[in-house]
């Protein structure tokens, strides 16, 4: 069956991290995403196995030297029959190459040029180097991220570069083809991962601007409240625990055994810290395993804290198949689910440059033009 995006198009300037895993979420749902590498990163024949990079999966690689002018004279050919071009670089950089928004719409005015950044296309501080850190620094995000008393704690790279940069860029892109079937016209689209970050943060500034947000690690969700959060077991692994409604917090007390005990009101803040003792005293009496037996399936809002490769085997992944194999390693398969158009992962990761000849003949270089970029070194 075709993907949801089966039709689509799409130019993918090679780059790390969020520009890879937003070409990756279009191309699981059947965009036909060409990836340009760079041609000094074609390393001659090419391993059997195929390439670890997880993010670079179900899609072709070519290998392009864009600063050649054969190779920005190539890619300019690819761009009348794209749908889409996405590129990562600092602001300025495509334009130096001559490849920027406005050379490649008037190639093809119905093209969609998604530029992604870390600190967007202008502003004071656009083109100074930065990384998921500083963009969820300055958005507000990452000092409200950590315990009480602890200093601020990196949520991996998970809400800059991934959350409010690929996943919104790829957003982009499907809500700009959506408008180009009204109005016909392509558009420029400027993501940045520091408004990516500010915008997932938008139900914190209702608490900030409303019932108020204390210290670090003192509220609702960030570890503050005794019943959101994780415990330590008696084997040493965690389980989580979200008992915020009180229907679901009674199932706390009641499967926990401390039903029966007189406690402070749930909502007492001031008796969160004690509240918290009690259950960290509780939690390491079982083994994990056992308070899964008890607990997990329940309405208490638990679950088991688990390692990726625990996660591969618990019975409601396997069940849904939330994880799939290719080319014989494990990895998320394509997300969301359709009823109709599903996605999948037809091709694992290619090695840079491993498609470029078949690649570039598909969307119609013939023989004698390849040959010409190829003896112009223009490709690798």
């Amino acid at each position: 069956m075709a993907g949801t995006l089966s039709g689509v198009k799409m130019i993918e300037i090679a780059g790390i991290g969020p520009g890879p895993f937003c070409a990756m979420l279009l191309a699981d749902h059947g965009a036909e995403v060409l990836r340009i590498d760079r041609a000094g990163s074609v390393r001659g024949e090419f391993p059997e196995k195929p390439s670890g990079d997880l993010l670079n999966r179900n899609r072709h690689s070519v290998g392009m030297d864009l600063k050649h002018p054969e190779g920005r004279a190539a890619l300019l050919q690819l761009v009348e029959q794209a749908d889409v071009l996405m590129e990562g670089f600092r602001p300025g950089v495509m334009e130096r190459l001559g490849l920027g928004p406005e050379p490649c719409l008037a190639r093809n005015p119905r093209l969609i040029y998604a530029r992604m950044t870390g600190w967007g296309q202008e502003g004071p501080i656009a083109n100074s180097a930065g990384h998921d850190i500083n963009y969820i620094a300055l958005a507000g995000a990452l000092a409200h991220i950590g315990r009480a008393g602890d200093k601020p704690l990196p949520p991996l790279n998970l809400v800059g570069d991934f959350g409010g940069g690929g996943l919104l860029q790829a957003f982009g892109i499907v809500c700009a083809l959506v408008e180009r079937g009204v109005s016909g016209k392509g558009q420029v689209i400027d993501t940045a991962m520091i408004d990516g970050a500010a915008t997932l943060t938008t139900m914190l500034h209702s608490f900030v601007n409303s019932i108020g947000w204390g210290p670090r690690g003192t509220n609702l969700l960030d570890s503050g409240a005794h019943f959101y959060d994780t415990y330590e077991c008696s084997d040493g692994e965690f389980v989580s625990v979200g008992s915020i409604e009180p229907q679901f917090y009674a199932e706390l007390l009641r499967l926990s055994g401390l039903e029966g005990e007189t406690l402070p009101p749930q909502m007492e803040r001031a008796q969160w810290p004690a509240l918290k003792q009690r259950l960290e005293k509780l939690f390491k009496t079982k083994t994990r395993d056992e308070w899964c037996d008890i607990m997990e399936g329940s309405d208490v809002c638990f679950a088991p804290v688990l390692t990726i490769p625990e996660a591969y085997e618990h019975p409601h992944h396997t069940a849904r198949g939330t994880f799939v194999e290719v080319a014989g390693v494990k990895q998320p398969a394509p997300a969301p689910r359709f009823s109709r158009s599903p996605g999948s992962v037809r091709r694992p990761p290619p090695h840079p440059g491993q498609h470029t000849d078949a690649a570039l003949a598909a969307w119609g270089f013939d023989d004698a033009e390849i040959r010409k970029l190829r003896d112009a070194r223009a490709i690798a």
